[in-house]
């Protein structure tokens, strides 16, 4: 066999084995030992020997390469499992009730005139890991804390349903109204965790597979930047985040693995419930998805406890000497194991214990139904026992549980294990009286034969009803509950919005540096200064936040453990333990996630945060659209900014970068709160109403949504005459048309309102025309206004009808309305119906491109010289103005070169 000093060199497992060997002789030995161990003991008693090798390495604390999976058993052996210090009997029976009531309730979901559905199999599967956790670890709110944070499966909401019908926190009226929150209101139960439709009760919405994980680790993450600011206390709190296998195989799922491992994230623990089935079939039917995860979390630096086999098996693999049931057990992929979950005890003798005479005998004592029980470890109460208190213990990591278990577990053989199981919502005559043998219910036949089967309830007084009380309420309360306890902040006064009144003078800046000068005065604020959390993917220098790292700081655990490259200069990179600032490197899906448990901090841990998330407006709501909904349905508040946004201000990066069309996905969110202004002034009043809105008395579920440009613009002073309420409803004059026989109306927004007061100089000048110009600041609002308005006019149509905002104020404006932004047309005209007289819009549709701004402009015919040309053809439809004017206009401007457009203001990254 060649020593180590003939080999070739080679990195193992990230370690180098390219060093000299400085006793040659002795290596040797160690290498003969291992050839004498094979060859007289075999290839399991030399790997075994390896792996206890291994273990002893890594108490000594000596570098050995990491593992990436184990064997197909339990991480934790059975010696070392704890004492079970709960009452298994009772926990059993109040267990089987749970399950009971939780598939009735589904199926009776689906009786005759409703057939809502609902699902029963992923509940029965995970039903023993989420008892464990309710009886011995969830903490409540109790004390006062933000208790334990719980991200429930989404699919698994009957059963912690039906456990909360059994304390008496919830009504059989309500079981009955599941899925039905309008019809049976108040009464309603909401298919899923959703805190928006259900605000005391469920805290995280989890069913958008891949939300849950990636809400989990930020959420931990948010705690430890909480209590390491001096805000909360959070050193009690856990996260426990309940996932399916399936579900992993979305890119959220493991994408942030790594920075729960990074930031040694002890303080979260993942349980994922491997019954090895998707929506449709296996998730790996010829690999083994446990052994996969398991990889998957080792590399990212996570602790992995696996409980794959209940107590049954123990006394099979303390026989194993030969290892040849661990290695069947490694060997038999996952379709197969499906299968043996729905088949008989003999079929499992001949097919897993058949093939090798040595397997045969560990089970010739056993009999067929013996074999049929030799149960997963998902629904074995000691064993998840013995996993959750290992996780709670461990110093360092994350932890994650891999926990295999059977999906429609107890329902019943046209249930358990079937591809089907996860469709299947309904339960015949035969199957109830099968499911409750099973459970050993107290429930007659005719009571199951003869309309809708009963719900379960051992009665207020019994054994197990107080058990599980006692068992809560030393564990600090109900859960799931939200609880928000939150005071209102003390908001500051005018002083902290004057430099953004003031205009900008002769400097040019952008909306995004308006906006940060508005931030960066906020933050000085005695009051709520702390609260503020900045957010942003690795671009803090790109929107002129540079200059928060000196003062502020970046969030990082370790500190900075390094010289900065740019220490020396004014505006170096720093971070702290303490820093204010979240630096979540290039992804917009961390980004959110922090932005989400900071923004529902207020009622997680009782501490309202603030935060402000910066970002590239192309990469927000369409990459991440789907977070901003799980946002609105945490109930979560905050500054969500889209910088560089416009289809044509960010010169020079193209198609993929050109944001024509986030105003409009934002229109979509009812939680959302959207503007595109176009002055500090404006920007300051937002600011200062929204955070009047979200985080003073009365405060309201919404978070706030503004695009702001990279096109450096000169800004004017406040007004005196300053419309407020029109600049928070969306629309307002900030210039009168002084001179022309033609009246005529144009509506801008964000970085086209210069354009527009650049036109009406234009339209007077030249072509006679008076032109007012309007700043629309939240095309979004005034629709959503008027939609309001509408809908009340409709139901009530024996009243005097309401008229929309928009129209009020248009009502009395001469001319027709030219509506323009860097939007694409369906921005502007979502307020087209109530508006009075005639109307057009011109905007950015279509793909953006690289060039110069001034050519992109004229290229969607939205410069100022196409706004010229739009009102002209509107004062010609209406008579007013003869139409060669519009051909002459076009050859005056060479509006249909677009080489001959100015190239317009460059740069100005913020």
């Amino acid at each position: 066999m060649a020593s180590g000093s003939d080999r070739n060199p080679i990195i193992i497992g990230g370690l180098p084995s390219q060093v000299p060997d400085f006793d040659p002789e002795e290596t040797q030995e160690w290498l003969d030992s291992l050839d004498a161990a094979v060859d007289e003991r075999g290839r399991e008693r030399a790997r075994y020997l390896m792996l206890r090798l291994i273990e002893r390495a890594r108490e000594k604390r000596v570098a050995v390469p990491e593992m990436r999976s184990t064997d197909y058993v339990n991480t934790i052996a059975t010696k070392d499992e704890p004492f079970f210090p709960g009452n298994e009997e009772i926990e059993r029976k109040v267990l089987n009730a749970t399950r009971w009531n939780a598939a009735v309730m589904v199926s009776r979901a689906q009786r005759p005139g409703i057939g809502v559905g609902g699902h029963i199999a992923t509940f029965a599967s995970s039903a023993s890991l989420y008892d464990v956790g309710f009886n011995h670890f969830f903490r409540g709110k109790d004390e006062g804390d933000g208790g334990d944070q719980i991200f429930f499966q989404g699919h698994a909401s009957p059963g912690v349903y039906a456990r909360a019908f059994l304390l008496d926190r919830l009504t059989e009226p309500q079981l009955d109204a599941f899925r039905q929150e309008k019809s049976k209101a108040p009464n309603g139960l909401s298919s899923y965790p959703h805190p928006r439709l259900m605000p005391d009760f469920w805290e995280f919405p989890t069913v958008s597979m891949g939300l849950g994980p990636l809400g989990a680790i930020y959420q931990a993450r948010m705690n430890r930047y909480m209590e390491a600011r001096g805000i909360a206390d959070t050193s009690k709190s856990h996260v426990w985040a309940y996932l399916g296998d399936g579900e992993m195989d979305e890119p959220e799922s493991l994408g942030q693995l790594s920075i729960a491992a990074r930031e040694g994230l002890d303080n979260l623990t993942f349980v994922v419930n491997c019954n090895l089935q998707r929506l449709d079939g296996p998730v790996r039917g010829n690999g083994k998805i446990m052994q996969e995860l398991e990889s998957q979390f080792r590399g990212a630096g996570w602790n992995v406890i696996k409980l794959v086999w209940d107590r049954s098996w123990d006394p099979l693999l303390a026989q194993d000497r030969d290892g040849i049931l661990v290695n069947k057990l490694n060997s038999t992929p996952d379709g197969q194991f499906q299968t043996y979950a729905t088949e008989t005890g003999a079929y499992i003798r001949d097919h897993f214990f058949g093939d090798d005479q040595r397997l045969r005998a560990m089970v010739e004592n056993m009999t067929d139904d013996q074999i049929l029980h030799l149960g997963r470890g998902g629904h074995d109460h000691k064993k998840i026992y013995a996993a959750y208190a290992a996780a709670k213990a461990h110093k360092g990591q994350p932890t994650v549980i891999l926990a295999q278990t059977v999906k429609g577990w107890t329902l019943g053989p046209n249930f358990e294990g079937r591809n089907a199981t996860h469709q299947m919502k309904k339960l015949t005559v035969a199957d109830l009286k099968g499911f409750r043998d099973r459970l050993h219910l107290p429930i007659p036949d005719k009571d199951l034969e003869d309309g809708l089967p009963p719900y379960y309830h051992p009665g207020r007084d019994s054994e197990e009803i107080q058990y599980m009380h006692d068992r809560r309420k030393g564990l600090g309360g109900y859960v799931p509950t939200r609880v928000v306890r939150a005071k209102p902040l003390q908001l500051p006064d005018d002083k902290a919005y004057a430099g953004a009144k003031k205009g900008s003078g002769q400097q040019k800046i952008a909306t995004t540096m308006a906006f940060v000068r508005v931030l960066k005065d906020l933050m000085r604020d005695k009051e709520i200064g702390k609260r503020f959390v900045p957010i942003a993917p690795d671009e803090y220098r790109t929107f002129g936040m540079d200059a928060f790292f000196p003062s502020a700081k970046i969030y990082n655990p370790l500190g900075q453990q390094y010289e900065s490259v740019d220490r020396e200069l004014l505006l170096a990179y720093k971070e702290s333990p303490t820093g204010q600032m979240l630096h979540d490197g290039i992804t917009e899906a961390g980004c959110t996630a922090s932005l989400i448990a900071a923004g529902s901090a207020y009622a997680t841990h009782g501490e309202p945060l603030i935060p402000v998330y910066v970002f590239y407006s192309m990469f927000g709501f369409q990459r991440t659209g789907d977070q901003f909904w799980q946002m609105a349905d945490q109930l979560a508040r905050g500054f969500v900014l889209g910088a560089t946004a416009g289809r044509t201000t960010l010169t020079g990066e193209g198609l993929q970068h050109a944001d024509g069309h986030s105003q409009l996905l934002a229109s979509t969110n009812p939680a959302c709160v959207a503007y595109d202004p176009a002055y500090g002034y404006e920007i300051a009043h937002i600011v200062k109403d929204g955070l009047r809105r979200m985080y003073g008395e009365n405060a309201e579920d919404i978070f706030y949504y503004l695009t702001v440009y990279n096109e450096p613009i000169q800004h004017p002073a406040e007004p005196a005459d300053v419309d407020v309420d029109g600049i928070l409803k969306g629309l307002h004059r900030i210039k009168t048309g002084e001179k022309g026989e033609h009246a005529a109306q144009i509506l801008a927004s964000g970085v086209a309102v210069p354009w527009a007061v650049e036109a009406q100089q234009i339209l007077a000048d030249e072509w006679n025309v008076k032109a007012d110009v309007w700043s629309a600041t939240s095309w979004n609002e005034l629709r959503r206004d008027a939609v309001e308005i509408e809908e009340h006019n409709l139901l009530h149509p024996e009243e005097e009808q309401r008229v929309p905002y928009v129209t009020q104020k248009l009502q009395d404006a001469e001319g027709p309305k030219v509506a323009v932004s860097d939007w694409m047309r369906s921005v502007p005209d979502q307020i087209a119906r109530w508006v009075p007289g005639t109307y057009q819009s011109l905007g950015a549709d279509g793909f953006g491109f690289a060039d110069t701004r001034g050519a992109a402009r004229r290229f969607f015919h939205i410069d100022t010289q196409s706004i010229v040309l739009g009102v002209l053809t509107e004062l010609a439809k209406e008579g007013k103005v003869d139409r060669s004017l519009l051909k002459q206009a076009i050859d005056r401007y060479q509006l249909l070169d677009v080489s001959a457009a100015e190239a317009g203001e460059a740069g100005g990254d913020a």
